[in-house]
């Protein structure tokens, strides 16, 4: 037992070792597209530090998020950088002030985390315990399912617009990059064909599960975003018989879903997002799949770096 506690820590300080190490890679890579990979191997890494602090919920959304979708976005946006522009002497001048104070921002965020953590008390009082006495009136029997969708609900509301917001960004660029028409790569093809499947039910068994387990519908979502962005690497596109307005239909889903519950629990129940506790479990389910929808949908968009053009059924 000594001997397995021993090699535990040992494991966690290699781990601790090896984040500090990628993320001071990371940062100080000139090359972007090896930062990007170091990038992608730090979310791998922090996810397995989630599950060995206990957070199966985070790292199940740090591995699909983090590493996996992140990682795809900030490829696809190294892939329209211009290539082999000369900086000249006022572009290094301002790229050396950009660093000076990315710098200083990042020692005074940090000086300030420092100082808080030193301040804190021995035993601070969590929530946990109000959560978990609260948990059969939640609806649902997962902790966190029951803060996200219920107790905090308001919360996840503002994420689902703040991603809906991060979109409209991105088309405001313009519409998609135009594509170079090449043969099929019947690997990939295959490929898609494979997982596509198979990343659908890992997301529906995510949305399912959540109610009583780690997962939910950020994790599912961003399953079917991963299974969104292989059908795009792929060469799928929206045909003209997917109207735009379905397709808008799907990304609003989730916020629209939101502000309804809001409003409609605001009118019955007096406050905001407070589900009746006979039909809390299914009204969280209802959100759950909308936002489920929403975000793959979402994440998906996100990569193609602008608004999507539907081919001709032709």
């Amino acid at each position: 037992m000594e001997t397995m506690t021993g090699l535990t820590g040992l494991f966690d300080v290699f781990l601790s070792a090896g984040l500090l190490w990628l993320a001071w890679q990371a940062l100080a890579s000139t090359d972007l597209f090896r930062a990007i990979v170091l990038f992608i191997s730090f979310g791998l890494l922090m996810a397995l530090a989630w599950a060995r602090l206990g957070a199966p919920d985070i790292a199940l959304a740090e591995a699909a998020i983090g590493a996996g979708l992140t990682g795809a976005l900030l490829l696809s946006a190294l892939a329209r950088l211009p290539r082999d522009v000369p900086a000249g002497d006022a572009g290094c001048r301002t790229a050396f002030v950009v660093r000076v104070l990315a710098w200083l921002a990042t020692m005074g965020l940090a000086s300030t985390l420092a100082w808080v953590v030193f301040h804190l008390q021995p035993v601070a009082p969590g929530p946990g315990n109000a959560v978990i006495e609260q948990l059969e009136a939640s609806g649902v029997g997962n902790p966190v399912t029951a803060v996200l969708l219920n107790f905090r609900g308001y919360d996840t509301l503002l994420e689902m617009a703040v991603l809906l917001l991060a979109l409209l960004g991105v088309w405001s660029l313009g519409v998609e990059a135009e594509q170079q028409v090449t043969g099929a790569d019947p690997v990939l093809d295959g490929l898609a064909r494979l997982l596509l499947p198979l990343l659908i039910l890992v997301a529906a068994y995510l949305l399912w599960v959540g109610a009583h387990a780690p997962g939910g519908a950020f994790q599912a979502g961003s399953v079917l975003g991963a299974a969104g962005v292989l059908l795009l690497l792929a060469g799928w596109r929206l045909r003209a018989a997917m109207s735009s307005a379905w397709m808008r239909a799907v990304l609003v889903a989730g916020p629209a879903a939101f502000v309804a519950m809001a409003v409609t629990t605001l009118l019955i129940e007096g406050r905001l997002l407070e589900f009746p506790q006979a039909q809390a479990g299914m009204l969280i389910f209802v959100l759950e799949a909308c936002a489920t929808l929403s975000i793959g949908a979402t994440l998906a968009a996100l990569y193609l770096g602008g608004i999507p053009q539907a081919e001709d059924d032709a």
